[in-house]
């Protein structure tokens, strides 16, 4: 076990010695904040207040804190999956450097030292993302503050738990990554493509019924809906008090997927962590077996390799 924790503090310590890669796990999130601020804050304004009904005057603070619980919850869908395939690098590193191939000698077995990768990355994901927890309260208490504290509680946990299952993914992943530019390939695509396809970039209600229930097959779009339901409940609760009806307030939950419906049925919140908690251990699972098989592969080569020398 000492050994475990070891490996993991080593990780750890690889990470931020790499100046370029922790400034850039670490500015990534504040730059798409200030993106999302710019970009889509208008975007989710004009469609929240299409959404409510014509005589009533909503406070700006009011539509603000629905916006910026939008753009918050949005950040933290992506970013608890992609910052991890930013942070896993250094397994890749390892790769590389020739250090794995030193690992492999020892008595060590590669499941532990697949599970030091990924403690060590879930560390480091997890502190980033708690910076970006930080910056993001900063732009609410300033546009219009609704969280309690049960609030950021659950946010916590949610931040957490995606981050739990973004870093099993990007291990997954990084398991068969074997060059800088293979992971700088699989870091663009999923940076690219995860926010559309967890629904945080564009609300899943926009979609197509088709695209709707294959979103509803992917845990991503939970633990997005998961962060929907948190950071903006106190936000809802004030459009109630402002008189919304309660009906026009589940159209606009609807809208920006915070109510999640599987092939037309509405699933739980409990349900919503269910899936996420599930398809975690599933993941990890694989990245063990994987880790280990392959690792049982490598030693075999590399028996035969020193077979054929000392033949020879």
């Amino acid at each position: 076990m000492k050994t475990f924790f070891v490996l993991c503090e080593r990780n750890i310590k690889l990470f931020f010695k790499d100046k370029g890669l922790f400034f850039t796990s670490l500015i990534t999130p504040i730059i798409l904040l200030v993106l999302y601020v710019a970009f889509l804050a208008n975007v989710y304004k004009d469609n929240m207040l299409s959404a409510i009904p014509e005589g009533f005057e909503i406070p700006e603070k009011i539509v603000n804190g629905v916006v910026g619980g939008q753009l918050f919850s949005s950040l933290l869908a992506v970013i608890t999956v992609t910052v991890s395939f930013c942070a896993n690098m250094v397994m890749v590193q390892d790769k590389l450097s020739g250090a794995d191939a030193d690992f492999s000698v020892t008595p060590l077995k590669r499941p532990v030292r697949a599970m030091a990768y990924y403690v060590a990355t879930l560390t480091v994901t997890m502190l980033i993302c708690l910076v970006a927890i930080a910056a993001s309260m900063i732009y609410l208490a300033c546009v219009g503050w609704y969280l309690s504290a049960g609030d950021i509680f659950l946010l916590l946990l949610d931040t957490f738990l995606l981050t739990v299952f973004g870093t099993a993914l990007s291990s997954l992943v990084n398991s068969f990554v074997n060059t800088n530019g293979q992971a700088q390939a699989v870091g663009t695509i999923v940076s690219a493509g995860y926010g559309f396809i967890c629904g945080a970039y564009m609300p899943l209600s926009n979609l197509g019924k088709g695209l709707q229930n294959a979103s509803a097959l992917l845990p991503g779009t939970y633990g997005t809906a998961l962060f929907r339901n948190h950071a903006l409940r106190g936000a809802f609760e004030a459009l109630r008090d402002a008189g919304v009806p309660t009906e026009v307030v589940k159209e606009i939950r609807d809208s920006i997927d915070c109510n999640m419906y599987f092939f037309g049925s509405e699933v739980s919140v409990g349900a919503m962590y269910g899936v996420i908690a599930l398809t975690t251990a599933v993941v990890i699972g694989a990245y063990i077996i994987v880790s280990a098989v392959r690792g049982k592969r490598k030693n075999t080569g590399m028996l035969k390799s020193r077979k054929k020398k000392k033949a020879v």
